[in-house]
């Protein structure tokens, strides 16, 4: 019985997001924001067919739900389990509803109705010019740490799930390629889209069973110096090819880091309907199917036994247990759980790209606080993996590049010694906390392992989710930093 309380706990999150949206968003609809369907909206207003482009809601909400999650609910609530699974699922569930899809909703609407402009421009014109030096300011320098961290993040996934860089690279010329058929053609987006999901998916079968991509560091011993290469290496382990030698370069994540810097520029300045919305699109399908199988993964475990939320981790982990140099759960768990239940960055996205792509007002509470609430959603995935999946079982890489699960004294490393160990509770707080994205991961592979997926097959399909989400947001984040040069530009 005490198994059944993560499902509830899944379960019982879900419904109150989604009573949120319909009772709550509702009312802030009508009687805050007065949104009005037949007020002309920004992308009929100023449309130039690359940056204004009225779009269809489902379109656009794929769009800005995938900008605004990235990697952000996924790194953040995993490491704020370090303090147990409880604080992050009360912040992560009220925290979204009544603040952070408010905030979401209100940046839209209110750039909406200033001609789509951004934060920064619009407290130029309601405060002063400084204010909005100031504003473009900080959001120059806030949107060069995103872009900095997400492209690091990547870069890592890639580094450590080499299977993973076909099935994302792969997507961006199939994105571009529909988004040119439909919009080119007039065709309808959802079959398209659903194909090329499809095809990422056999990717992914592809690039872990046949095909991973990596680059080794060929040179050196510290990583340290700029005489050393990386070769860049494809195939599995018994069948490896090097199709280049000697990359003058410090490591394979600055390597990777390198690559997607030259790819979001390019990225940022093509009409948002080549690659941004059809990727977003695809990526956000991507998303619903893979919250359908960890959903019935978690289901699947809980019934058979195998996944247990209270027996994996404390509620409240007691200060005592935590590792050396944790800081205190007040005020840091707000700092770290921000994506997934409130974020300043998401008012850049709302003002920035999707006010110029929303078709009308009414769309608003769709796009904007039901994106949110989404992210709520997947945020409280990320803390069952994070708990209740990784006891299912500690994770290990054999040589041939396969996973098992952890063994000591003939028995499987299950429940709170898999948790513990894998968040390395007698480490620094600096180490433990070193990979929350690789728990997620772990901890959703151990789902897919029970409705029958292989766990290296379950290892891709939720690495590859992770790093296209990190690459829709940084794909956005660089659009938006092109605004804000825009603007600053303006301003002298």
């Amino acid at each position: 019985m005490a198994s059944l309380t993560t499902l509830l706990v899944a379960v019982g999150a879900f419904l109150a997001l989604a009573l949120a949206y319909f009772t709550y968003g509702r009312w802030l609809s009508r009687h805050v924001f007065e949104i009005d369907p037949t007020a002309e909206a920004p992308s009929h207003q100023l449309r130039d067919d690359v940056d204004f482009v009225p779009t269809h809601r489902q379109v656009i909400f794929g769009h800005h739900f995938t900008s605004i999650a990235g990697t952000g609910p996924i790194v953040g609530p995993a490491i704020a389990v370090f303090w147990g699974w409880l604080p992050a699922l009360l912040w992560v569930v009220f925290g979204s509803i009544f603040v952070g899809a408010v905030h979401d909703f209100g940046a839209l609407v209110v750039s909406m109705r200033n001609r789509g402009q951004t934060v920064g421009e619009i407290a130029g014109r309601v405060i002063n010019r400084r204010a909005r030096l100031l504003f473009l300011l900080i959001l120059f320098a806030a949107l060069t740490v995103v872009l900095a961290i997400f492209g690091m993040v990547i870069a890592n996934i890639f580094a450590n799930y080499p299977e993973t860089v076909l099935s994302v690279w792969i997507s961006m010329p199939l994105a571009i390629g529909i988004g040119i058929w439909t919009y080119r053609g007039g065709h309808k987006l959802l079959v398209p889209s659903l194909v090329c999901l499809a095809l990422v998916y056999a990717a992914v079968y592809v690039g872990v069973e046949h095909l991973p991509i990596k680059v080794v560091q060929s040179a050196g011993t510290t990583g340290t110096e700029w005489t050393d290469t990386v070769d860049l290496k494809i195939g599995l382990a018994e069948s490896e090819r090097t199709l280049v030698a000697g990359l003058p370069t410090v490591n394979p994540v600055v390597t990777w880091t390198g690559v997607l810097m030259v790819y979001c520029f390019f990225a940022s300045v093509m009409p948002v309907w080549i690659l941004l919305q059809p990727r977003d699109y695809i990526n956000s399908h991507q998303l619903l199917v893979a919250l359908a199988l960890l959903l019935a993964g978690l289901a699947t475990a809980v019934f058979s036994g195998r996944a247990d939320l209270q027996s994996s981790t404390p509620a409240i982990v007691q200060q005592s247990d935590l590792p050396a140099h944790t800081p205190p759960m007040f005020p840091f768990l707000f700092i770290t759980i921000a994506c997934g239940a409130c974020s300043g960055f998401h008012c850049l996205v709302s003002s920035g790209t999707s006010s110029k792509q929303v078709d009308n007002e009414g769309d608003a509470q769709y796009v904007a606080y039901g994106s949110m609430l989404l992210e709520g959603a997947l945020a409280v995935i990320v803390i069952l993996a994070c708990t209740a999946g990784v006891g299912m079982g500690l994770f290990a890489k054999q040589a041939d590049g396969h996973y098992a699960i952890q063994v000591a004294d003939a028995q499987p490393i299950v429940g709170q010694d898999a948790w513990r160990t894998r968040y390395r509770l007698d480490a620094d707080w600096n180490k433990s906390a070193g990979d929350p994205v690789g728990a997620f991961v772990e901890g959703g592979a151990n789902f897919l392992s029970a409705i029958g997926l292989p766990l290296r097959l379950g290892v891709g399909v939720i690495a590859t989710l992770v790093a296209c989400f990190a690459a829709t947001t940084l794909d956005s984040a660089t659009r938006l930093q092109r605004y804000v040069i825009q603007e600053l530009a303006g301003q002298f």
